[in-house]
């Protein structure tokens, strides 16, 4: 995996990418290839991403899989798809799901449609092997939907929380402007939209993410 990429934080989001899909066994038949990949990272990634590595081995794939959907699948505050947090179920998340899509078809990745554009598995996996620079933007400019993330997951005691610590460490220092903009997002939740909601073609025409056909 490392002698296709850039740099030690290409390497950290797309481990990272790979170990945030739903846990099965070509997860588990990549947990070598991934051990090793994440060992000459520096600290501040190599570590938790290890630590989630251990967790994986020392757990049974069905307690693995039955925590993930339990954790991601069934709360909300848990949710992986970047604009829900600041789009909630709403009308505007359709076009800010599809500046995704766009941003990515612009630099020659084609996401699939394995998952939603805004998924942090799709845009980590854009921003290692696609077009780091706007991965990069993206990442940044969702960086408090990344932390309120990382801070359910710890608040549920989930070793996913150390996949979202990785993230976090290739991000730059949080500002006081960014943490006064997570506590606003944290105090009121994803916003929400009772009525006139129309569908999207957006949510049903995305491909599988290029990685992991």
């Amino acid at each position: 995996m490392s002698s296709t990429l850039k740099s030690d934080t290409a390497i950290a989001r797309l481990a990272t990418s790979w170990l945030l899909w739903y846990p099965d066994a070509e997860l588990q038949a990549r947990l070598d290839e991934i051990a090793v990949a994440i060992e000459a990272l520096p600290p501040k990634t190599r570590l938790p991403l290890k630590a989630f590595v251990d967790y994986l081995w020392a757990t049974p794939l069905s307690d693995i899989q039955a925590h993930y959907v339990a954790t991601f699948d069934m709360k909300r505050k848990a949710c992986p798809y970047l604009t829900y947090w600041t789009d909630g179920d709403t009308r505007n998340r359709g076009q800010a799901i599809l500046r995704f899509k766009q941003a990515y078809l612009a630099s020659g990745f084609d996401p699939g449609n394995r998952e939603l554009a805004d998924h942090l598995c799709v845009v980590l996996e854009f921003a290692a092997i696609g077009d780091q620079l706007t991965g990069d933007a993206l990442l940044t400019e969702h960086s408090g939907p990344i932390h309120l993330l990382r801070d359910a997951l710890a608040n549920l005691d989930s070793a996913y929380s150390y996949l979202l610590d990785a993230v976090i460490a290739t991000l730059p220092e949080i500002t006081s402007e960014l943490k006064a903009r997570i506590a606003q997002l944290a105090a009121q939740g994803p916003p929400m939209e009772e009525v006139g909601l129309e569908p999207f073609p957006v949510f049903v025409t995305l491909d599988p993410i290029g990685g992991r056909r």
